[in-house]
């Protein structure tokens, strides 16, 4: 008798073993390719302005780098607490007294290798195998890509400009009958838009969130970065709600992998044992240097300021080569643009655009599998000359095109 093929039934398609688990067939963060092809292009020795990824460019703050410094010549640097260095989780909850005039327990700060992190933890912490999330639609694409490989089920709540961009409680509420939702992921600013979500409203998804037992997750990666009103974290609205943010933006520490995040009580120690498990601990080189970085603040100001007018002068130029709607860019760092007079096929024009004009892009597809195709995301935090040369770039580009 012959032995049963070994082999795995996903989707209606027979994976033999050996390909890999369908946890792992996840689609791939576009942005990411598209810093690959931008990078070959200068391995070539073409010039590249760099708008599609979304981190600062400048480094972290030099009182952060002067602390990790010191931790080399000093510390160790093994193994910390699974939850975070106790000097860093305090520092975590001051940072709301001082922006939000919060008091938050430093017991409830976990510290994390960056915001992915964070995530996988809460995803782990509060949703089984199957549980539905809600994400607003455009987002960030590894939201639902790390549910995906969880188990999980994310449901995408489509936004448009006549909500601001972001979802309403009617929506989530029809999300919650349809779906059986048993959370909500919001993000505000938010990527790749950029738009904020006002504090009523924020209030009433929090309000919302608790009648219906779903629990509400903040994403607040972006906050310091804003240009009008400040943003107002989900802290004030629900002590249940988890809000997730990090080193990575406004303190300008995309590569040292470190963010946080702040959830109540009942989820601390659960949250602890899977980072035991999963990460041990963040990494102390990192913490240190994070803890440096809050004596850097004037510095990250100056950081701000270089983003705002980098904001104001592409908002002016960038329509002069054909790129004129947006959605309102209230924080973050991008510009997301409407290209659908221009093509059907971003993810083509982005690619032609690099190509050509040395402008890389993130293409909308990335953010909106649905509407996308129609949508590009330009990355500002460069400096004001690269942004200057970009908008002269793509105003050759589009006028070259217009004439062929």
């Amino acid at each position: 008798m012959a032995e049963p093929e070994k082999s795995k039934r996903v989707a209606g398609a027979v994976t033999l073993l050996g390909e890999g688990s369908a946890r792992g067939n996840i689609p791939s963060f576009i942005v990411m390719d598209v810093m690959r092809a931008a990078q070959a292009q200068e391995a070539a020795g073409r010039s590249v302005i760099h708008m599609e990824v979304g981190q600062p460019g400048t480094p972290a703050p030099k009182a952060a780098r002067l602390a990790a410094m010191r931790a080399l010549e000093s510390s160790t640097l093994g193994y910390t607490m699974a939850l975070g260095e106790d000097a860093l989780r305090k520092r975590i909850a001051q940072l709301y007294r001082d922006w939000y005039g919060l008091d938050i327990a430093p017991q409830r700060v976990v510290v994390t290798t960056g915001s992915s992190a964070a995530f996988v933890l809460a995803f782990l912490a509060m949703f089984d195998a199957h549980d539905a999330v809600a994400l607003p639609s455009p987002g960030y694409p590894c939201y639902r890509h790390i549910l995906h490989a969880l188990g999980q089920r994310p449901v995408v709540i489509e936004t448009g400009p006549s909500g601001g961009w972001m979802p309403s409680a009617e929506d989530i509420a029809r999300a919650c009958g349809r779906d059986h939702i048993k959370g909500l992921l919001i993000a505000s600013p938010a990527n790749p838009t950029g738009t904020m979500i006002a504090p009523e409203q924020l209030a009433e998804l929090a309000r919302l969130c608790t009648e219906r037992g779903v629990q509400l997750i903040s994403d607040e990666i972006y906050h310091g970065l804003t240009y009008g009103a400040r943003a107002e974290t989900a802290l004030r609205f629900s002590e249940e709600a988890i809000v997730v943010n990090s080193f990575s933006k406004y303190f300008s520490m995309t590569g040292w992998r470190l963010g946080w995040m702040v959830v109540p009580e009942r989820l601390v120690r659960a949250i602890e044992r899977l980072a035991q498990n999963l990460y041990i601990a963040p990494p102390a080189i990192a913490q240190a240097a994070a803890l440096g970085a809050f004596d850097g603040m004037d510095e990250l100001e100056a950081n701000r300021s270089v983003y705002a007018e980098n904001r104001a002068f592409l908002l002016e130029a960038l329509p002069r080569a054909g790129f004129g709607t947006f959605a309102p860019p209230d924080g973050a760092f991008y510009l997301y643009c409407d290209v659908s007079h221009m093509t059907n096929d971003a993810t083509a024009f982005a690619k032609a655009m690099l190509e050509e004009a040395g402008v890389a892009a993130t293409p909308g597809v990335d953010f909106d599998a649905e509407r996308g195709h129609r949508y590009l995301r330009f990355c500002y935090a460069g400096t004001t000359a690269d942004m200057a040369e970009a908008a002269r770039r793509l105003q050759a580009w589009s006028q070259a095109r217009r004439q062929r």
